[in-house]
């Protein structure tokens, strides 16, 4: 099995991060998964946080989810809490496309009657609010705090320096305790950087009873089983119904002259 881990990273500027993520999905993976984690190389990878850098960034993954399909990979994983471009994926490949923020509440509204999750800051916070609510179960969604993390490239400190790896930790910890006292019963960190220094930290509850989601495992083991459920349904995933609709084939020609190479997965009948 072949999975493409999206960052939304670019390698030079998140250096401690990258090298500990490859080391965290290599642990958590399964022994016959091969994972490779590519970042932002075009434009940005430091500054997610704002809608425009955001936007900027989502046409390289995008193009990445088409580089992925014509080279055979089985499933595609958006490495960002913000889910950037995962319903457009999910439009132009039929491999399985999972993103870090969908999968992580889904699963935490599995294992605890709601869940709460900790933001970078209070930029950050808004975009996963819409998209718990954009994937229909606002009513988990217990409450959002956030961290004193205006600058989320600090964050990379944390994976070189102990002492600012256990301030995050604490400082997390603390706003983790604070929405547990008022009813949480998950807790989802809410940056997908955070939660390779806890998963690298072992931090997996608070209290001894609450678990921590760490979506980075949940979005690997998904897409494992993704693939495996994907081949028992003979190949049939992402539905073509509705919004995940493709043009019609009678139609590909008109919209590659005016867009160039697009929908590169769409299966063409012979002769077309």
């Amino acid at each position: 099995m072949k999975l493409w881990y999206q960052s939304m990273t670019q390698a030079s500027a998140w250096q401690g991060y990258n090298r500990v993520l490859r080391g965290f999905v290599d642990r958590v993976k399964d022994p016959d998964t091969h994972i490779e984690i590519h970042g932002i190389t075009s434009r940005g990878g430091i500054g997610d946080q704002y809608l425009y850098l955001a936007f900027i960034e989502t046409q390289e993954v995008l193009a990445n989810v088409e580089r992925a399909t014509r080279e055979g990979f089985d499933a595609f994983l958006i490495g960002n809490i913000a889910d950037p471009g995962l319903y457009e994926a999910r439009e132009i490949t039929d491999m399985p496309v999972l993103g870090l923020c969908e999968t992580s509440v889904h699963l935490a509204s599995m294992i605890g009657a709601n869940f709460a999750l900790i933001a970078g800051n209070e930029k950050h916070a808004p975009r996963i609010v819409d998209n718990v609510g954009r994937y229909g179960i606002a009513t988990k969604l217990h409450s959002i705090r956030y961290m004193n993390m205006p600058r989320l490239l600090d964050l990379d400190q944390g994976f070189g320096d102990p002492t600012v790896r256990k301030c995050l930790v604490e400082e997390f910890l603390s706003a983790s305790k604070e929405v547990i006292e008022q009813g949480a019963e998950v807790v989802i960190p809410g940056i997908g950087v955070l939660m390779t220094l806890l998963g690298e930290e072992r931090v997996h509850a608070v209290n001894g009873s609450v678990p921590i989601l760490n979506g980075v495992t949940a979005l690997v083991k998904s897409a494992e089983a993704a693939v495996r459920m994907r081949t028992l349904m003979d190949g049939h995933w992402t539905s073509r119904r509705g919004r995940y609709a493709q043009p019609p084939v009678s139609q590909i020609e008109e919209l590659r002259t005016a867009y160039g190479d697009i929908y590169s997965g769409l299966k063409l009948p012979r002769g077309s």
